[in-house]
């Protein structure tokens, strides 16, 4: 599976034989492959691509020694994807837009919305108490416990806590448009994360 690093810019719709179709819009920077790796060497067969140009100061003395080794800028984003065969790639070769076309199913990986400490309602859907006056109940949890036996709360009991900000993953998403020019490639669907987070575009197959 291979794939890009791509920032998202926000919604937007497209017209298909008369329907909108819900599109996500994201900009793909082209990646350059930093490193190889093989089975015999490292257990499994992978390219680690970076992903736009950062200071170096934004890099650890072993990251930074590493891609000045092999002659590349500080890279913001490094990340690796399995491939069954590496010969067909060489360090500094560029990952570019044209390795996906209309039509294609992707997955896309990202960072959720984050929303803070949050109640049942918001967190887990509970439909909460009445609402009356005197009602003392409202938007709380409600029992969480047992009776008598097993006397405390049982693991993974759906309780108010952090909300979002997880790495979610999006399978099998349209790929509606590509503009090689401009670096924009119009997802159908939604993606996680809010607009200028960065996303994981990955392509089934080599």
């Amino acid at each position: 599976m291979i794939g890009l690093i791509a920032k998202k810019l926000g919604m937007s719709q497209i017209y298909m034989s008369g329907k909108a179709v819900p599109v996500t819009i994201l900009e793909a920077e082209p990646g350059i492959i930093t490193q190889i790796k093989t089975k015999e060497r490292d257990g499994y067969n992978a390219i680690q691509v970076g992903f736009v140009d950062t200071k170096e100061r934004r890099l650890t003395k072993p990251e930074f020694v590493k891609l000045k080794k092999v002659g590349i800028t500080p890279k913001k984003v490094l990340k690796e994807f399995r491939v069954k065969d590496v010969s067909q790639y060489s360090v500094k070769d560029e990952i570019r837009l044209d390795i996906f076309k209309d039509g294609d199913l992707v997955d896309v990986m990202g960072k959720s919305k984050g929303h803070g400490f949050s109640g049942v309602m918001k967190r887990h859907n509970f439909a909460g108490g009445p609402g009356g006056h005197g009602s003392m109940f409202n938007r709380r949890v409600g029992s969480i416990g047992n009776c008598e036996f097993p006397g405390r709360v049982v693991k993974g009991r759906k309780m108010p806590g952090h909300y979002g900000d997880v790495t979610v993953t999006v399978q099998n998403l349209e790929v509606i448009r590509v503009d090689q020019e401009k670096n924009i490639i119009a997802i159908k669907g939604a993606v996680p994360g809010p607009k200028g987070e960065y996303v994981n575009i990955i392509r089934k197959g080599n």
